[in-house]
């Protein structure tokens, strides 16, 4: 839900509404704290929602302990979102960078006491987690209530900040379906790799392989945000070829940086599982993975730069709609029909994220989005050919019709 800040103060810092920002982030910040809250309660019981999902015992018990002590980063987690979205829109990111860097130091540290010290394992695991992110929490406050840097777009906590909820709403819903359709189609796959034949086995090297990918993935979540910065600014400030430019050069670094990681990716493949087990059926099996987590760490890096173009303009809806088809319709589906119909292993569900990603990456990304922004004003380049002209027609089906130029936000200046 914090992704809509990418619109709305990227916007309202190009057009020069610098007191925007600070009402944008505090309206934020009151709708992900109340919507924390049914989420803690999730949390709280999910070893129990585990083993109704038919998980084993005992790893639903763990993992149920680990999220009960995991809650109070959730609240931390809503907060920083928040903070780093009204720093990174007005181009102040090595605040950000410092404070997480700060945080990764003690985060190291409260592991060590609370795992090996203290003796409390997964819950010190978890403990450590909160405890780090409030501290990046508290950093990100103090430096905007009083870095001279933030003088112009935090004025104080404004009553304004609790009016226009559902406009606020009608963004920040479309990004959080955009992200979590993405994310969620993910953990169902961890889910269901623990029911099959050695769950032990399967879950173990499907969580090595994701958590590489997550990492690379690092890389490219940065570019996107520095995409969705560059043209909400420029947007706002009525510069669309500019906004054009930023977009193709980050999508041309995006490229490199996918082709030189997975190059590396695959160079490493035989050692790589020595980082995380050394049962040798773990890295035989994490070496013939990698080939495939490289290529999809490329698909994603394209996605996810995509992706932040798309939230610059304002067009996260139709984000939601392309990740609800290619993971939901064709990438869960395929894995399941794989796995456990025609028994190829555990191997399928790696699988399962690239076909989505070309789906995304080919119809969304080059055809519908790219199309779509060049038709509302944003002037991107044209797009290249799809890969399947069927799965182009069931994108399309969703697109709105006309071709209005992006929502202003000027609209709720004019109001407030």
């Amino acid at each position: 839900m914090a992704s809509a800040l990418d619109t709305f103060c990227g916007q309202s810092y190009g057009a020069k509404q610098y007191h925007m920002l600070g009402i944008h982030m505090q309206r934020a910040m009151f709708v992900l704290l109340l919507v924390s809250i049914p989420l803690a309660v999730i949390w709280a019981n999910t070893g129990e929602i585990l083993k109704l999902l038919g998980q084993d015992a005992k790893i639903s018990a763990e993992a149920g302990k680990y999220a009960l002590f995991l809650i109070p980063s959730l609240f931390a987690h809503s907060l920083v979102q928040c903070l780093n979205r009204f720093l990174q829109t007005q181009n102040i990111v090595f605040p950000m960078m410092m404070s997480s860097g700060i945080a990764a130091l003690f985060h190291i540290l409260f592991c060590w006491v609370l795992i090996f010290k203290a003796g409390l394992e997964t819950r010190g695991a978890a403990v450590a987690n909160s405890i780090s992110y409030w501290i990046n929490a508290l950093i990100l406050i103090l430096y905007v209530k009083f870095s001279s840097s933030c003088s112009k777009s935090w004025t104080g906590f404004s009553a304004q900040a609790f009016h226009n909820i559902p406009y606020f709403l009608k963004l920040a819903i479309p990004s959080a379906v955009m992200v979590c359709l993405e994310l969620w189609s993910f953990e169902m796959v961890v889910l269901l790799s623990g029911l099959l034949s050695n769950p032990k086995l399967e879950t173990s090297v499907l969580s090595i392989s994701l958590n590489t990918d997550l990492t690379v993935w690092m890389i490219p979540m940065g570019l996107s945000a520095a995409a969705s910065t560059r043209v909400s600014n420029e947007l706002g400030a009525g510069r669309p070829t500019t906004a054009k430019l930023a977009a193709c050069l980050v999508m041309t670094i995006a490229v490199i940086e996918g082709l030189l990681l997975g190059t590396v990716l695959i160079l490493v493949r035989n050692v790589w599982g020595y980082a995380y087990s050394n049962e040798q059926e773990v890295v035989r099996y994490v070496a013939d993975m990698l080939p495939i987590i490289a290529l999809s760490s490329f698909l994603d890096g394209l996605q996810c730069v995509l992706s932040g173009i798309a939230r610059g303009c304002g067009w996260q809806k139709i984000g939601a709609y392309v990740n609800l088809g290619s993971y939901y319709l064709v990438g869960i589906p395929s894995a399941v029909l794989l796995a456990f119909v025609l028994h190829v292993g555990g191997k399928v569900k790696m699988i399962f994220y690239i076909c989505p990603l070309i789906l995304t990456d080919h119809n969304f990304s080059n055809h519908f989005l790219l199309k779509m922004v060049l038709n509302r004003g944003c002037g991107l380049a044209s797009s290249v050919h799809s890969l399947s002209k069927h799965f182009l027609l069931l994108s399309l089906q969703f697109a709105p019709t006309g071709t209005k130029k992006p929502r202003s936000l000027q609209s709720e200046y004019t109001m407030q």
